[in-house]
């Protein structure tokens, strides 16, 4: 199958294959002006606990090319988030397996003391465990006992925290002879001292921080540079991804992913192709989108190292790019040569992308026979529902086939490899359309994993489907601040409540446009074992809530581990999907498992607590909301005991009576609509909500509002201050809904305690 994809060399563009017209067209550029390190920035220099020089030979955290390459020869040690540079998620270690695993229990635990979401998978170096935590911390461990070590816990900037579309959370560390890599919340790089954890160096990784930037991602080795992006693409960011040098920081080299207004000078070769890919007068404003947030790979084989980009921005591409075109390098797969920083090659999985499709979900990369002839792969299931196998070398296309319900495309073009895009199904730009997958993704950034002893991965799943509408040109630019542009009601709602969708979506409802066909609505997820060559599910778990969506661990004892949000490791039979053992452990995991050993010992461990996408609402089935998110590290080994679970929360207390109100109802609206607006994505204002649920709030916090929301009065506990957004009349109207919503919730806990106290007995 050809694809439409373009080779970048030191010469300019050369095709790999395809007839698209513009990958075809060839880049003349000096060779001299391509071996340019196009952007500088300024590398902070170290602070006060800056670290001398170690010898990495005989520091912890000692792993380099040589040891990488052969990872294979230590099953033992779990080297990169992904266990080994190919980033399959399995563990050669086999000694706990289907005869034994019914006495694996409960080895250690380590409480992060944090309540957010806990995303990354540890490494695992030489009887040392490290691995990040909320907003950036790093924890190192005894990894057979989980002794603590030490911590790094950075000074994060919490303004920044407002720009964060899906909790503060953080998906892993690098290590690298004798230095652990970290990138924080507010976008800081840092490079700490494997021993001691003290700060060697550190860089400052955005280039406007008046953007709606942060850095959730792990960063990357590759070759001898640090990699790391940025996310944002709800915001107004223009995606880019930096490489730094390992022992210093110094910025090598830097690769923007969208244009950027072509009446001003291109920062390297390629935005000049992609600028073709845009109207020239697009709402560059929003800033494109593209931000690199997760999705990292590199093959040192091939000294090739592999990013995945995210949506375009605004979502909108009637107002972000009004004449159409694929909005490169939105939703990409990009090839980069880690010596200069310059592409090799690209793949778009979502040709102008308006659906929120990242393609940031974590890449796989094994080599398998096609056809007679061992083919280097690269493995991938973006949010877009498609499974796509390229060759890695190229970038040409393999297959590309659902693995999810997706109505937005017709799948890959036979002969161009370029993906279809049904119109009459996905354009909600002239009214509210139900797609299929919705913002949540068919899968996102909670890895796959890959068992070369199966020949299948092991897939985490989401069908579910949400009605787009557009709202941008009611919204408009706002710097800095929430800018998708779009209003979307996800399917397992609509049929909720049908007087409280908005009226887009109750008209679209009502006329019978949405549910054409009879869709099904309800949201679900499951673990599917995928095969990659064949592009078929060999057998699929029980579906489960839409909100379960944890990473995976495949293993030589022939098992697959996987948590989920009710709090149970669960472990399954690799070849059959049948369940093993269920752990309970009290606390809600959406991370992926790991494998180790230490002293003869192999060990299953995990980061546990609730998060991500709609982290402050945790569903009544979810160990979070019976038994609170206080985070941890859990380890299991053969012949364990029982996890020690926490006390289930108490019942809520009563919403207290709310101060008289004195606002109008115009007022009240007004304050509604900039709570729904700023502040609404952390405050749901739910029972046993993660953050604080505003209804409840004392005379003192109802009396010092406003030098809360304006004046960062709890800055030390969480909340920044929003007094460059908002203004005081903003903040009494936002106080103003907020007592309207208690004074409701107030009445209607009376009217039911009413009723119960009025049942005969």
């Amino acid at each position: 199958m050809v694809c439409h994809v373009v080779s970048f060399s030191s010469n300019g563009v050369q095709e790999v294959g395809g007839s698209n017209p513009l990958a075809m067209r060839r880049l003349h550029v000096p060779v001299a002006i391509l071996a340019l390190c196009v952007v500088t920035a300024a590398i902070l220099g170290c602070d006060q606990r800056d670290a001398s020089p170690v010898d990495p030979a005989a520091a912890p955290g000692n792993i380099d090319r040589a040891r990488l390459l052969a990872a294979k020869d230590e099953p033992g040690e779990w080297l990169a988030t992904g266990g080994d540079w190919r980033g399959t998620h399995y563990s050669r270690l086999g000694a706990i397996n289907g005869r034994n695993v019914d006495s694996l229990g409960f080895a250690w635990s380590f409480d992060t003391g944090t309540n957010r979401g806990l995303e990354a998978t540890p490494v695992v170096v030489d009887g040392v465990m490290y691995t990040s935590g909320v907003a950036g911390r790093v924890y190192a461990l005894d990894a057979a006992s989980g002794a603590l070590k030490w911590r790094f816990e950075p000074n994060v900037d919490l303004q920044v925290a407002r720009a964060t579309c899906c909790d503060l959370v953080n998906r892993g560390i690098a290590v690298w002879r004798g230095k652990v890599y970290v990138a924080t919340l507010d976008g800081w790089l840092y490079a700490l001292d494997a021993r001691t954890g003290a700060v060697v160096w550190k860089a400052d990784t955005f280039t406007d921080r008046k953007r709606g930037y942060t850095s959730t991602g792990a960063p990357q080795i590759a070759g001898d540079v640090v990699v790391i992006g940025n996310a944002g693409g709800e915001f107004d960011v223009r995606g880019y991804l930096t490489a730094y040098e390992l022992d210093s920081g110094q910025l090598r080299w830097r690769f923007y992913t969208v244009p950027g207004d072509p009446r001003k000078p291109f920062e390297h070769p390629e935005l000049e192709l992609a600028s073709k890919t845009w109207d020239r007068n697009s709402a560059w404003q929003y800033g494109g989108g593209g931000p690199v947030w997760d999705g990292l790979a590199y093959d040192p084989e091939l000294d090739l190292l592999y990013v995945g980009t995210g949506n375009a921005e605004t979502y909108p591409q009637t107002t972000r790019s009004p004449s159409g075109g694929d909005n490169l390098f939105t939703s990409c797969v990009l090839a980069i040569s880690p010596k200069t920083g310059r592409l090799v090659w690209y793949y778009q999985e979502t040709p102008g992308d308006q659906w929120d499709f990242d393609s940031n979900a974590p890449f796989i990369l094994i080599d398998r026979e096609l056809r007679g002839v061992v083919r280097k792969l690269l493995l991938h299931a973006p949010k877009n529902g498609l499974f796509y196998v390229l060759d890695r070398t190229n970038g040409s296309l393999v297959s590309a086939t659902k693995f999810a319900r997706a109505n937005w495309t017709g799948g890959a073009d036979p002969r161009t490899g370029r993906i279809t895009i049904d119109r009459s199904a996905a354009d909600y730009t002239q009214g509210p359309k139900l797609i299929f997958p919705s913002a949540v993704g068919a899968h996102s950034w909670n890895p796959m994993a890959y068992s070369p002893d199966t020949g299948l991965v092991y897939l985490p799943t989401i069908e579910l489907g949400n009605v787009f509408f557009d709202i941008s040109h009611e919204t408009g630019y706002r710097p800095g601040q929430f800018n998708a542009g779009i209003g979307l009601v996800f399917s397992a709602y609509l049929l909720d409540d049908k007087e409280s969708l908005p009226p887009p979506v109750k008209d679209a409802l009502a006329s019978g446009i949405l549910l054409k066909g009879s869709p099904d609505l309800t949201g679900r997820a499951f673990l599917q074992a995928w095969d990659p060559i064949t592009q078929r599910t060999v057998w699929k778990t029980m579906d489960r809530s839409w909100w379960d969506h944890a990473g995976v661990l495949a293993t030589a004892g022939g098992l697959v581990f996987q948590g989920k949000d009710t709090g149970e490791l669960e472990v399954l039979d690799a070849a059959s999907g049948n369940v093993l053992k269920r752990i309970e452990t009290g606390t809600a995991i959406i991370a992926a498992p790991m494998s180790y050993r230490v002293n003869g010992v192999q060990y299953i461990a995990v980061m546990a607590g609730w998060g991500g996408g709609g982290w402050a609402v945790p569903h009544p089935d979810t160990a979070a909301y019976r038994y609170g998110n206080a985070g941890r590290i859990l380890a299991f080994k053969l012949g364990g005991g029982a996890v020690p679970l926490r006390e289930p929360l108490p019942i809520p207390d009563p919403i207290p009576a709310p101060p008289p109100q004195t606002a109008n109802a115009a007022t009240i609206a007004h304050g509604a609509a900039l709570f729904g607006s700023n502040c609404g994505i952390c405050h749901p204002n739910q029972t046993r909500s993660i953050s604080a649920d505003l209804r409840r709030m004392s005379p003192a916090t109802h009396a010092a509002f406003q030098d809360i929301v304006l004046g960062g009065l709890l800055k030390g506990r969480g909340m920044p201050a929003w007094s460059d957004v908002l203004s005081p009349a903003d903040s009494d109207a936002m106080h103003a809904y907020l007592i309207d919503s208690a004074r409701q919730a107030y009445e209607a806990e009376k009217e039911t305690s009413r009723a119960s106290h009025a049942q005969p007995r």
